[in-house]
């Protein structure tokens, strides 16, 4: 796991823009894992101005897939993760609808959707760089406290804290969703590079929790330890309960540049 400080929300944008850029140059037709939520939102749009620009690579064989979908949004909902990957980055970037998939909310399939999602996933070749955000519980996707290390794609009920977390994208708490199709955390760990974004003093405690506490359900997030090749950028607030702050930012500055991230 390298973690990287950074001073400001805005350079943890522009790094996580440079690291999707390289695994999509390295890899034209990647396959990309979309998170949503305010945290990647400085990435994406520094990915949408540098494409834009004309200075981004092509994303024409591009494939994206989300973490995760509410349950119970009636079709075209403007909150549904569909709708909001597509507004917040894809459609931007000039990704068609067809090449971006999430779990299927529809009533009818709610029983095999987590089932049918890893089917997809695995028959895509596997996501290559898989983008993640971190609840202030230490959630990762919808994985709740209490999750499953090994759990797979699966329906889940979300916690009020969680809700109440959410609520700022709806009318109000009552109107959020109570359940979720999410990718489990097994499914996350099948990635070939996760990169964790963290920002905000919200999040300091359970990203301490995750990259330098025991791995345990009870900080879902904290199973990223057992990943071979985590990314993880943090602005200084996110990164104030980090022991280790001052040691990870000395190695990543005397990184050798040929090794990327």
């Amino acid at each position: 796991m390298e973690i990287v400080p950074l001073d400001s929300a805005e350079e943890v944008g522009a790094l996580g823009a440079d690291v999707v850029e390289t695994a999509v140059r390295g890899r034209p037709g990647a396959v990309l894992g979309l998170a949503t939520g305010s945290t990647p939102l400085p990435t994406y749009r520094e990915l949408i101005r540098r494409h834009a620009a004309g200075s981004g690579p092509s994303y024409d064989a591009v494939r994206c897939f989300t973490l995760d979908e509410y349950v119970g949004l009636p079709a075209g909902h403007p909150e549904s993760y569909r709708a909001t990957i597509a507004r917040e980055l894809t459609d931007p970037l000039g990704i068609p609808a067809e090449r971006v998939q999430g779990p299927s909310p529809d009533p009818g399939g709610l029983a095999t959707a987590g089932e049918r999602y890893e089917e997809a996933l695995v028959a895509a070749g596997g996501i290559d760089l898989q983008i993640l955000g971190i609840g202030s519980d230490g959630h990762l996707a919808f994985n709740e406290p209490g999750s499953s290390l090994a759990s797979l794609t699966r329906i889940k009920t979300l916690t009020e804290e969680t809700r109440r977390d959410n609520a700022r994208f709806f009318g109000s708490v009552d109107d959020v969703p109570r359940h979720v199709l999410t990718q489990g955390l097994g499914t996350i760990l099948r990635a070939r590079h996760l990169l964790l974004l963290a920002t905000g003093a919200a999040k300091a405690a359970a990203l301490a929790a995750a990259v330098e506490g025991p791995v345990s359900a009870s900080c879902p997030a904290s199973v990223l330890q057992l990943h071979p090749h985590v990314t993880v950028l943090c602005d200084g607030a996110a990164a104030a309960g980090l022991a280790r702050r001052e040691h990870y930012r000395e190695v990543y500055d005397a990184k050798p540049a040929w090794q990327g991230l």
